[in-house]
C-alpha cells in the first residue's frame, strides 16, 4: 500500500545554553509546520540545549532546565508529531536523546546508541549509550527515530528499525561542516535508504558555535535512494515535502510505541518538493567562514570588529568576509606602517577599504618602534639583528589593535592562515593577538582561491594584492619564501602531515624533497606552544588544530 506522508525538517540555528530561546524557536517552527499540514516535523540533535553543550552537561540544573523546556514544548504541541533533540536524564545518567511528542505529551524517547568519540566529538565524556532501538506507529505507518552517528552504522539502529517495519527513519543531527562533508553525508543517506528500502528524513543543525560551523543541507531521501527534497546550506529553513511511502508489513522484533492510533486528517495546502543544486566546494567554504564569523560575533554580542590591514591577501580576505557578514559600517581596517612598509601596501589597503566601504585608520608605529630600539640598545649591543626586531613590530601592532578593542569594544579579527599556524610563521602577542581567527584553518593556497571567488561575485580585493609575492614587511625586501617553502609545495606537505598523520618517509615517497619535508615537520612540531595560545578559529578542513588535533607541547617523539 502506498501512502503520502508530509514531512517537515526544521533546520534551525540553536544557541548553546539559550534553552529558553531555543525552546521558543522550536515551538514557532512546530506551529509553522502544522499550519502547512506536516504529519511529522523534526529538529536537530540536542536542539533544546544547543550543540555541543560540552561541560554544561555536567551541571544538574542545566539538565533539569532543558527537560523542563522539552515538557513545555510538548504541552504546546497539537496534532502534528514533533521529534525534538534534548539531553535526557535517567538513573543519574545523561543521554543524547530525541523525544517524540504529540498532542501535549511525550509519547516516547529514543536514546542515541552510537556515541562518537573522535575528531571534534567527545560524547563519551558526557553521555551513556542508549541500549534499545524502537519503532513508532502513526496509524498503520511505522517510523523509526535515531540520532546522527547511529545512521553511519550499517548494522545499527536503522537496519533494525527497517526489519521491524519502519517505512521512514527520522534521523536528527548536529553534523559539523568540513570541505567535502555534504557529499559524504548524501552518499551515505542514499545508500542506507536503498539498502533498507525506506525513506530517510535527515535533519541537520545550522549555525556557528565557537570553532564549529553547522551547514544544514538537510534532506529527504525516498525509499529508492533519490533525494526528493533538500534544504539550502548555511541558512535557517523549514523544509516541507510530500513523500510517497510503501507501507511495510515486516515483523516487529523491536518494541513498537503507538503515537496515534489514527493519523489526523486535515487540510494540506499544496507544497512543491524543492531540490536545489548542491553548492560548489569553494562557495561552501566561503559560506562556512561567513556564518562562523557572523554567529561568533552575534552570539557573543560583538557589534563591531577591527582588522589589521597589511595590504596582503590574508587581511583582505578577512576584511571581505567581515564586511559581507557584519555590514561594512561595523568593520574598521587598521593600517600600521613602519619604515619597512611599502607605499604599494598602503595603497592596496586603502583601495580595499574603499571598495568594501569600511572605515580606514592609519596609525604609524615607526616612532614607537624607534623608542623600543633605543630602550633595548644597551642590552642588544654587539648582537646582530634577527627576528627579535621583526617581532617587536608585530607586537607593537598587537598592542595598538588591542587598545582600540578595549576602548571601543571591538572584536579583533586575526588574519593568520593555516599554513602560518602550522609552521609557527606568526608572532605571539603580535599578529596572533585578537579574539577570533577567521581563517586559522584555511591553507594559504585556499586563501587565494577564496579571494578570487569573492571577487567573482563583485571585485573588491585589488588585483595587485592577488599578484604580489607574500611578505610580512618586517625587514628590507622580505618575502615569505625566505623562511618557508613555496606555498604550492608547503600546503600539500602540511595536509599529509597534519590532516592525514603521514610520517616523513611516506611524504617523501609522494615526491617531496627530503630536506623540505624535514624542515616543515620540524616547524610544525616546534610550534605547538604557539597554537595553544592562539584565538579560536573556524574549522573548514577534516582536521583542524585544537579540537581535532591535540598534541602535547612537551613532546620528544620525532
Amino acid at each position: 500500500m502506498i501512502k503520502s506522508v508530509r514531512l517537515a525538517i526544521a533546520q534551525i540555528n540553536c544557541t548553546v545554553g539559550d534553552i529558553g530561546g531555543n525552546q521558543k524557536k522550536i515551538y514557532d517552527y512546530i506551529t509553522k509546520a502544522e499550519d502547512l499540514g506536516a504529519d511529522i516535523v523534526s529538529f536537530p540533535e540536542l536542539a533544546i540545549t544547543g550543540y555541543p553543550p560540552e561541560d554544561l552537561l555536567l551541571k544538574r540544573k542545566f539538565i533539569e532546565d532543558n527537560i523542563a523546556a522539552l515538557k513545555k514544548t510538548a504541552r504546546c504541541t497539537g496534532n502534528i508529531i514533533a521529534v525534538v533533540g534534548f539531553a535526557d536524564a535517567l538513573d543519574n545518567d545523561i543521554y543524547n536523546a530525541a523525544a517524540v511528542i504529540h498532542r501535549g505529551e511525550i509519547r516516547g524517547v529514543y536514546r542515541k546508541i552510537h556515541l562518537p568519540n573522535y575528531g571534534v566529538f567527545d560524547e563519551k565524556r558526557y553521555f551513556k549509550p542508549g541500549k534499545n532501538a524502537y519503532v513508532f506507529k502513526m496509524g498503520d505507518l511505522v517510523f523509526g527515530v535515531n540520532i546522527c552517528e547511529d545512521i553511519w552504522h550499517k548494522d545499527g539502529p536503522t537496519h533494525a528499525q527497517a526489519e521491524s517495519g519502519a517505512s521512514i527513519i527520522i534521523n536528527i543531527n548536529s553534523s559539523p561542516f568540513h570541505a567535502g562533508k555534504s557529499v559524504e553525508r548524501e552518499d551515505l543517506i542514499r545508500d542506507q535508504a536503498k539498502v533498507n528500502g525506506l525513506a530517510i528524513s535527515y535533519t541537520n543543525l545550522i549555525g556557528g558555535q565557537d570553532e564549529l560551523v553547522f551547514d544544514g543541507q538537510s534532506m529527504i531521501v525516498g525509499q529508492k535512494g533519490a533525494v526528493i527534497a533538500r534544504a539550502g546550506g548555511f541558512q535557517e529553513e523549514l523544509l516541507i515535502a510530500d513523500c510517497a511511502i510503501s507501507v511495510r508489513n515486516t515483523g516487529s522484533p523491536l518494541r513498537a510505541i503507538t503515537v496515534t492510533e489514527t493519523p489526523v486528517i486535515r487540510d494540506k495546502p499544496p507544497v512543491t518538493n524543492r531540490v536545489p543544486e548542491t553548492m560548489e566546494p569553494i562557495a561552501e567554504i566561503y559560506s562556512a567562514l561567513a556564518l562562523g564569523l557572523k554567529d561568533y560575533s552575534k552570539k557573543n554580542e560583538f557589534k563591531k570588529v577591527v582588522i589589521g590591514l597589511s595590504g596582503g591577501i590574508d587581511s583582505s580576505l578577512v576584511a571581505s568576509l567581515a564586511a559581507d557578514t557584519l555590514g561594512s559600517e561595523n568593520v574598521t581596517g587598521l593600517f600600521m606602517p613602519t619604515r619597512y612598509s611599502s607605499s604599494e601596501s598602503e595603497m592596496d589597503a586603502r583601495a580595499l577599504a574603499k571598495n568594501l566601504g569600511i572605515k580606514f585608520l592609519n596609525i604609524s608605529i615607526e616612532h614607537i618602534f624607534k623608542l623600543y630600539l633605543i630602550a633595548l640598545e644597551p642590552y642588544f649591543a654587539g648582537s646582530p639583528k634577527n627576528t627579535t626586531e621583526e617581532n617587536l613590530q608585530a607586537r607593537i601592532r598587537g598592542n595598538i589593535i588591542m587598545a582600540l578593542s578595549n576602548k571601543f569594544g571591538w572584536l579583533v579579527l586575526t588574519t593568520g592562515n593555516k599554513s602560518e599556524m602550522s609552521t609557527g610563521y606568526a608572532t605571539l602577542y603580535g599578529d596572533m593577538a585578537g579574539g577570533f581567527a577567521v581563517i586559522k584553518d584555511v591553507p594559504k593556497t585556499m586563501v587565494y582561491k577564496l579571494a578570487k571567488y569573492r571577487n567573482s561575485i563583485k571585485p573588491v580585493i585589488p588585483v595587485s594584492v592577488l599578484k604580489k609575492e607574500p611578505t610580512a614587511e618586517l625587514r628590507p625586501n622580505q618575502k615569505d619564501s625566505d623562511n618557508l617553502p613555496p606555498y604550492e609545495t608547503l600546503d600539500p606537505i602540511l595536509k599529509a602531515y597534519v590532516e592525514e598523520d603521514k610520517a616523513a618517509a611516506e611524504i617523501i615517497i609522494m615526491g617531496f624533497d627530503k630536506e623540505v619535508v624535514a624542515k616543515t615537520i620540524s616547524m610544525v612540531d616546534n610550534s605547538e606552544y604557539k597554537r595553544r595560545q592562539s584565538p579560536p578559529g573556524i574549522k573548514i578542513t577534516p582536521k583542524a588544530f585544537g579540537r581535532d588535533r591535540r598534541m602535547p607541547i612537551t613532546n620528544k617523539y620525532r
